[in-house]
């Protein structure tokens, strides 16, 4: 307030003063006329100058503000010479601020910190440089040296298949296959990572999908749904390593995973009629297997034993001969309930179930 009324003061002293069209009143003019001598004549239309009131208003008027402009540069710290605003910084404190702004960054862009299980890449001007190992390390400060951290013991892992028509496969028995299958890798190289492939992700679901059709077209549908699927896991990793490290891709494949391998949609149902009536038909093969092999076994064991019998035959005929009956009979007669003996001087008929009932109930009872 002080400030805007010092200003009002020293305008108002500026029209309040009085001149005459030649110039301030008491003084020499352009004319060269001598000054009035009489104090109360004023100019050409007899104004009386007003001294006292233009020294009363104008001149502590312009020492306020000079005395004001001091303080504020007091007050901030300015110095230097006129011609400066209340309140401007001192430039020493914008040059401390400025260098202390200059060592943050030194400090933030020449310092790494390497975690466990990542790279660094170090570019200079954006030419690879060289690979930091996990730990602290120094670079010149970006951005002459940048770095980029890469994860290279993470298992990363992605989806293929089993999401559209497109996706069906042609295996060698020209049939199509749903098959969906998982996709494990790692970064074996970081800088060749980043700088051999414009588009690395992408370049390894293209690689994968490209080996996987290869071998499938190799095997037959029952193969590649049935006891084949290791072997094709197998194969598939392998060619898609093969083709990788063709590309200088620095990546390593960890695995495939096959979830799923179907018939398309349309004739799924079909097929599994099918594979089930396939099922049923090896199921009444090995059936028919296992009853021969069982014939053939006893077979085997019934000639083995005739053979002893032979030969013991060869040694005493007619003893073989009446022990061959002797058990024979006994195999005969153990499965019938009535035994008629034609022969003189026995019984016609043996009740020979009630004999054997009664030696059972006395074989207990003993």
């Amino acid at each position: 307030m002080d400030m805007i009324s010092g200003w009002e003061g020293r305008m108002r002293g500026l029209f309040t003063d009085t001149k005459g069209p030649w110039g301030q009143s008491g003084g020499g003019g352009d004319g060269g006329g001598d000054p009035p001598t009489d104090d109360s004549s004023g100019g050409p239309w007899g104004e009386t100058p007003q001294r006292g009131r233009r020294s009363g208003l104008g001149a502590p008027s312009v020492r306020g503000l000079d005395e004001l402009l001091r303080r504020g540069r007091a007050r901030f710290g300015g110095g230097g010479g006129g011609g400066g605003f209340p309140g401007s910084p001192d430039r020493s404190l914008i040059l401390w601020a400025i260098l202390a702004l200059v060592l943050v960054w030194l400090v933030v862009t020449s310092t790494h910190s390497i975690a466990p299980g990542q790279s660094g890449v170090v570019t200079t001007f954006g030419r690879y440089s060289r690979t930091l190992g996990p730990g602290v390390s120094f670079t010149l400060p970006s951005p002459i040296e940048r770095v980029t951290k890469i994860d290279v013991q993470k298992i990363q892992s992605f989806d293929l298949g089993s999401s559209s028509a497109d996706d069906l496969m042609l295996t060698g028995d020209q049939n199509l296959l749903d098959l969906a299958y998982q996709v494990r890798w790692n970064i074996r190289s970081p800088e060749l990572y980043l700088f051999q492939m414009a588009q690395p992700d992408e370049t390894i679901r293209e690689v994968a999908e490209s080996a996987m059709r290869s071998v499938v077209s190799q095997v037959t549908l029952n193969d590649a749904m049935g006891d084949r699927r290791a072997e094709i896991e197998t194969q598939v990793a392998s060619k898609m390593q093969q083709i990788l490290d063709s590309y200088h891709s620095g990546v390593q494949v960890q695995g495939i995973a096959i979830k799923q391998a179907d018939p398309p949609d349309a004739v799924n149902d079909a097929f599994k009629k099918v594979t089930a009536a396939q099922q049923q038909a090896q199921q009444f093969v090995n059936n028919a297997n296992s009853y021969a092999l069982q014939l053939h076994q006893r077979a085997q064991g019934e000639a083995t034993a005739f053979d002893k019998v032979y030969g013991q035959y060869k040694l005493a005929p007619e003893v073989t001969r009446r022990r061959m009956y002797y058990e024979t009979m006994e195999q005969v007669l153990s499965r019938v309930d009535k035994t008629i003996v034609e022969t003189p001087g026995l019984t016609p008929y043996l009740p020979l179930p009630q004999v054997q009932k009664s030696q059972g109930t006395q074989e207990r009872q003993q």
